[in-house]
């Protein structure tokens, strides 16, 4: 909750103080070109975990992590020319939002260790701490004047202390009771890759939409649409918490599909909740920011059911990483591919790309829900025959 509070008043303060409606929609977009690079350390997080809950060599853990931070420099270098291209940003606030990817991926491998020792009460902190840390000086950067650039080169520096935050976090929890022997394999670098491609097709399918909006919409109805999007970000982040705690039970074979059903149901009904919410709030808007954001009063709420539409998406695919089933997420990639398409060719108007988003992520969270359960009762099927 602190985490997510403290990246939505990122939206809210340079909306409505800081940054005109055209330079916020260029930080908006500068944030989530950060989370599309950052797909590996969110895959990194969740093979970690996996890995420790089927008690792999510790070094092997960290030896993984080297190599996928060594990958995810490289990446940056390659992708700024790239992303400053497909974005319509200038180079500087491209590469100040992208430099701060390795300090993530180390972050996830930390935070993937507490998870899989399900260790909750210090993952939880330090995920509150991530969440300061990254977010307090980006908005004293905006505060003072620095522009989207500035602030997102403050933003990778308080990323940096919180890297920092999260090493100590592990030595702490290394003190604790001693962990059942260990295996000898269970993580590779080929699982994060695997992990990674999951992950990907989810920020792409959380992304498209707002990374395409200054190549669709004019400067200030991309910004309009930026704060819209602030609706889906909390109803995509807000029951993240449930993925968290699931996924040990996830990973497990014995109680993965009753697990999912679970998961899925807890996070459809906060997404009901929310989308409900939106709508009653939307006339808000305009009071709580400004007067050019009235555009967003009768669409909010399909901003919200956008992002708990995606929200039952990360739960899907979070099991399918837990089971190592990756081939899953190729139903998303099918429907991403739609998307980006009609997008592209056919969408003028806010209304427009808020409809098309939200379309397309309730046929990808549909879809991938009813594929990974039928898969999942299948393994059980020939597991029972098997043993039989």
């Amino acid at each position: 909750m602190v985490a997510n509070v403290c990246a939505y008043l990122i939206h809210l303060t340079a909306s409505r103080w800081w940054l005109d409606t055209a330079e916020y929609g260029e930080l908006a977009v500068g944030l989530t070109a950060m989370l599309v690079l950052t797909v590996a350390a969110l895959a990194l997080q969740a093979v970690v975990a996996r890995a420790v809950v089927h008690r792999a060599d510790p070094h092997r853990i960290r030896r993984v992590t080297t190599q996928t931070t060594i990958g995810v420099c490289v990446l940056v270098v390659v992708a700024i020319v790239p992303t400053a291209w497909v974005t319509s940003m200038n180079i500087d606030t491209t590469a100040a939002a992208l430099v701060a990817a390795p300090l993530l991926t180390i972050i996830g491998a930390g935070q993937g260790v507490l998870q899989g020792h399900k260790q909750f009460r210090l993952l939880g902190w330090v995920l509150a701490a991530v969440g300061v840390l990254r977010t307090v000086p980006l908005i004293a950067a905006l505060a003072v004047g620095a522009g989207p650039a500035g602030a997102l080169a403050a933003s990778a520096a308080g990323i940096a202390v919180a890297a920092v935050v999260v090493r100590y976090a592990n030595r702490v929890a290394a003190t604790g009771p001693p962990t059942p022997a260990r295996n000898s394999g269970g993580i590779d670098l080929l699982d994060v890759v695997q992990a990674s491609g999951v992950q990907l097709v989810l920020v792409v399918a959380a992304s498209i939409d707002l990374l395409l909006s200054r190549t669709v919409l004019s400067p200030d109805d991309a910004g309009i649409y930026a704060l819209g999007a602030i609706a889906t970000k909390v109803a995509f982040w807000l029951p993240q918490a449930v993925g968290v705690v699931f996924y040990p039970r996830l990973a497990d074979p014995a109680t993965s599909r009753r697990s999912l059903m679970h998961a899925v149901g807890v996070v459809a009904g906060i997404g009901v909740i929310l989308t409900v919410g939106a709508g009653l709030a939307g006339p808000l808007v305009p009071v709580l920011v400004r007067p050019d954001y009235a555009p967003l009063v009768p669409i909010l709420w399909l901003f919200a059911y956008t992002g708990a539409m995606l929200a039952v998406l990360q739960v899907a695919l979070l099991s399918a990483i837990a089971r190592s089933a990756t081939a899953v997420s190729a139903v998303t990639w099918m429907v991403l591919a739609v998307e980006v398409a009609v997008i592209v060719g056919v969408v003028d108007t806010i209304v427009a790309l808020a409809a098309t988003a939200a379309t397309a992520a309730t046929i990808a969270a549909v879809t991938t829900t009813v594929w990974g359960l039928r898969a999942q009762r299948v393994d059980e099927v020939v597991g029972a025959a098997t043993r039989g």
